[in-house]
Order: C-alpha cells, then structure tokens, then sequence
C-alpha cells in the first residue's frame, strides 16, 4: 500500500533542518568545506584559516601576490560558492 503524501528522505531532512534552524550552519558548513574544490589545490595550499561572520567569508592567505589576483575575481568565487552549496551563505569575500 502506497502513502500519497511520501516524500524523499532528503526533502525531510532538510525540513527538519530548517524547523529546527541548523540548515544555516549547515550551508555554512559545507560552504567553508567546498573551499579547496572552487579554488583548485594550487589557490588550497596557500590558505591559511578561513571563517564566516555576517555573510562574508574571511579567508587568510600566505601569498600577498595570490591575495592581489583574487581580490579581483571575488564576485566570481562568490558566485561559485553559493552555486557549490546551492543557496546564498555569503555576498562577499575578504582577504587578509
């Protein structure tokens, strides 16, 4: 026998997040993680730290040259994060 309000194990997971107020932390989770997979290994190994605070993501680098190039593609790195984790976490990024 069939349910007709069945829905996918995800969609209610997700659901529950959300009551719940996570999925924020979540996203911001997953955001912070898929860092290294956006900027590629070779942009990876010169960051540093990296953290979220009022929708910017702060990012330590140990390249002042590398540091220069990004700041100029930081709507573009924005753009692929938010699509990474498939929701707006941030809308701006800040190097130091």
């Amino acid at each position: 026998m069939r349910r007709r309000n069945a829905q996918a194990l995800g969609d209610v997971i997700k659901e529950l997040l959300k009551l719940q107020r996570l999925d924020k932390k979540l996203n911001e989770k997953e955001l912070l993680l898929s860092w290294d997979k956006v900027v590629g290994p070779a942009i990876a190994k010169y960051t540093i730290e990296k953290y979220l605070k009022n929708k910017v993501l702060f990012v330590k680098l140990s390249s002042s040259v590398l540091r220069s190039e990004l700041m100029m593609s930081r709507q573009h790195l924005v753009d692929s994060l938010n699509r990474q984790v498939g929701v707006e976490v941030i809308n701006d990024i800040r190097f130091y």
